[in-house]
């Protein structure tokens, strides 16, 4: 297998998830502003989706279409918690608990030395993204908690 590619395939699910994950939530909101602003991130997140299935695709593998178990199970997880409380709130908090979780994703991708330069490079301007969402999403916390 091409260097850094099982790692490229690893953070290409885990931003599948996150934009489904954006989506679901945006479902969720009943705040139309609210809604605006997180179907409007998980547009962005489809970038850094795209962004690397055309760097996995240079690899020689296959783009990712389907995000993770795990994120399958999150969002099952979301479905659950928001029929309960407020679903504004619900959602911003499962939005701020997959924040997080990306961002450790493509800080450890970052600090591992598996990724080719140019896969580097590729990873580091999508974690700008992941760290602009996750900046987004600490504002929406202080806002709707």
């Amino acid at each position: 297998m091409t260097q850094g590619l099982a790692t490229l395939e690893t953070l290409a699910d885990t931003a599948i998830d996150s934009t489904l994950g954006y989506e679901k939530a945006a479902e969720r909101a009943t705040d139309a502003n609210l809604q605006n602003t997180l179907r409007s991130a998980g547009a962005e997140r489809r970038k850094v989706v795209s962004s690397l299935n055309n760097e996995i695709s240079r690899l020689g593998g296959t783009p990712r279409q389907d995000g993770s178990f795990s994120g399958s199970a999150h969002r099952a997880w979301v479905d659950i918690t928001t029929m309960f409380g407020d679903k504004n709130e619900s959602a911003v908090e499962r939005v701020e608990e997959g924040e997080d979780y990306i961002k450790g994703k493509f800080q450890s991708a970052l600090d591992g030395d598996d990724l080719q330069p140019e896969s580097r490079q590729v990873v580091q301007q999508c974690y700008a993204q992941i760290c602009e969402g996750e900046r987004m999403s600490d504002r929406l916390g202080s806002q709707f908690s």
